[in-house]
C-alpha cells in the first residue's frame, strides 16, 4: 500500500469523495453533515492522502490544520467495495504520524453517533481517541460525536 499527498485531480479520488458525501447525506441530517467537499478540501490548512495498491484507490483522508497545536482529522473513507483490508488503519496510523511530526499536542474529529459510524468509532478508539466535546466551532449536535487525542 503506497499512502501519498494527494492533489485531489484524479477520477477515482473524485468518485470516492462523492461516494463519501452521499453516504453522510444519506445518513444523517444535512444540518449534521460535516464532510467537505472538493474544493474545501483543497484549502491552504489541509493536506489530503490516499492509498493506493497499483491503480486501485482504497482510502483516503485528510488533516486540517486548526492551529499550531491542534489539527482534526477529516474526510476518512475506504470505498464500500473495499473496507476490512486495512486501508482505514494505516491512513489513520500516517495521519497521527503526521500530527506528532508537526508537533500538534491534539487532534481531534466529528463522526456520525448512528450506529453505521460504530466502526469507525472503534477504529479511532483502537488508536487511543476518546469522546469529547465539540471542539473548533462544532455545537452540541445529536447525530455528532467528537472525539480527540493528546499527542
Amino acid at each position: 500500500m503506497n499512502i501519498e499527498v494527494d492533489d485531489l485531480s484524479r477520477p477515482a479520488i473524485h468518485a470516492l469523495l462523492n461516494e463519501h458525501l452521499q453516504s453522510m447525506y444519506a445518513l444523517s441530517p444535512p444540518g449534521s453533515v460535516h464532510a467537505l467537499n472538493l474544493e474545501k478540501l483543497r484549502g491552504p490548512a489541509i493536506t489530503f492522502w490516499s492509498a493506493w495498491e497499483g491503480s486501485v484507490l482504497l482510502g483516503c483522508g485528510a488533516l486540517k490544520e486548526l492551529d499550531g497545536r491542534h489539527g482534526e482529522i477529516k474526510s476518512m473513507r475506504t470505498p464500500n467495495a473495499l473496507r476490512r483490508h486495512g486501508a482505514g488503519r494505516a491512513i489513520l496510523g500516517h495521519i497521527v504520524t503526521v500530527a506528532r511530526s508537526r508537533a500538534y499536542e491534539r487532534l481531534s474529529l466529528e463522526t456520525g453517533s448512528m450506529e453505521a459510524f460504530k466502526p469507525a468509532q472503534r477504529l479511532y478508539e483502537s488508536f487511543g481517541f476518546t469522546f469529547c466535546g465539540p471542539f473548533a466551532g462544532y455545537a452540541e449536535d445529536p447525530n455528532s460525536v467528537f472525539m480527540t487525542i493528546r499527542l
